[in-house]
């Protein structure tokens, strides 16, 4: 038979077919031996009688933190405020998301506790990523949120603490996740998702991930960062392998000077490709 795996309790794989069953399944040791760890959203072959998970089909991609495979789209949790709202890892998980293909969401939460200064703030933010092509939203807007899910495999990442599974919990009032307070001291929160698990939310599967709070570029290379930054690729550098960083003609450095580009977006593609060097 062939079904999906929906989630992982310590050795057991709860496998779901078409007809909605849910099987619970363990992993063959030939995987262990082949280097191939199944994993939520994972399709998979499995023997129903014996409970045994027989292969894993190819995967269309995956991200290793968290851990799961085959994902349409990803709402990254941006928090305003407790935690701050962090353009440094927004960028960073843009980045990780467009070299998997996956479709990138910004979901903005505790937009409430801002003053009126830094509401003005974080509006050029949210101006700036939707002039640049990404669909941003903020968490009140449940119902164009619902929208996006249908037919759709979606992932929720970003700060811990700021607020995915409060919002998810607010998407579909049967589930109920659990949320933690925030540490005033380390201004984050406690990690709440014990598992990953997916789940059916309006017509399509969502997985909750468990937050943090950084990410790495140890598979990508210098390119794969830069045309991740997608707004570089509308203006012409005269020199076609151009890295936008000591070059003296660079019209992307223009841009920023010229406030096309956000600084901090500039700022952070400097950062992200000397942390390879």
């Amino acid at each position: 038979m062939e079904g999906q795996i929906v989630k992982i309790l310590s050795n057991l794989y709860f496998v779901k077919t078409k007809d909605g069953t849910i099987y619970e399944c363990h992993s063959r040791g030939k995987f262990r031996n082949e280097n191939i760890t199944p994993v939520v959203g994972d399709f998979c072959e499995f023997n129903k009688d014996d409970k045994y998970i027989l292969k894993i089909k190819d995967r269309k991609n995956i991200l290793v933190r968290p851990l799961v495979a085959n994902i349409d789209q990803a709402f990254i949790v941006s928090s305003c405020k407790k935690p701050d709202f962090s353009t440094n890892l927004l960028d960073k998980l843009l980045v990780v998301l467009e070299n998997n293909n996956i479709k990138p969401i910004i979901c903005i939460t505790k937009y409430d506790l801002l003053s009126k200064a830094e509401k003005k703030e974080i509006n050029t933010y949210i101006k700036y990523y939707r002039k640049i092509g990404y669909t941003v939203l903020k968490n009140t807007n449940i119902f164009r949120i619902k929208r996006l899910f249908k037919n759709k495999t979606t992932v929720f990442t970003g700060q811990t603490g700021s607020g995915k599974s409060t919002l998810i919990n607010k998407l579909d009032k049967k589930l109920n996740f659990e949320t933690g307070e925030i540490s005033e001291a380390l201004g984050r929160g406690k990690h709440t998702t014990r598992h990953v698990e997916l789940v059916p939310i309006a017509k399509g599967k969502v997985l909750d991930t468990p937050g943090f709070s950084s990410v790495d570029f140890k598979d990508l290379s210098e390119n794969d960062i830069k045309k991740s930054f997608i707004e570089f690729s509308k203006y012409k550098c005269p020199y076609k392998d151009c890295n936008h960083l000591n070059e003296k003609e660079c019209q992307v450095k223009k841009e920023v000077e010229l406030g096309n580009i956000l600084k901090s977006r500039y700022k952070n593609y400097q950062k992200f490709i000397r942390e390879k060097w």
